[in-house]
């Protein structure tokens, strides 16, 4: 059994499923508006979907021939957060970086006027 983020980078790792996320925060939409902008069969496009069903990414419905498809961003939420630890560390360590690049140009500059 994987974990929620696990899950939910391993259905980002495909290209195919971000574009139909990303076509899916416009709103809820069917399978077969979903599958139009690619080139690959409806069995394909279905087993997609089955990916993201599974990570908690979207939800799909039935409603008579309709098969219509909604975001469930919070499981994005969990990862953003996730990655969002990962960027302060770096903020902190450019921050710390550029600190001690201005504290050599310091003393560089200290050094040129001694020169002088």
């Amino acid at each position: 059994m994987t974990d929620q983020i696990s899950s939910t980078f391993a259905a980002l790792a495909d290209p195919t499923r971000r574009a139909i996320l990303a076509r899916l925060a416009l709103g809820e939409t069917s399978v077969t508006e979903l599958a139009e902008p690619f080139e690959m069969s409806m069995p394909a496009v279905s087993r997609h979907l089955k990916v993201l069903e599974k990570a908690g990414l979207i939800a799909r419905g039935r409603e008579a021939q309709w098969r219509p498809c909604k975001l469930k961003p919070e499981p994005l939420k969990q990862a953003a957060d996730y990655l969002d630890e990962y960027r302060r560390f770096w903020e902190e360590s450019f921050d710390r970086l550029d600190a001690y690049l201005k504290t050599l140009q310091e003393k560089e500059k200290g050094h040129a006027r001694k020169k002088k």
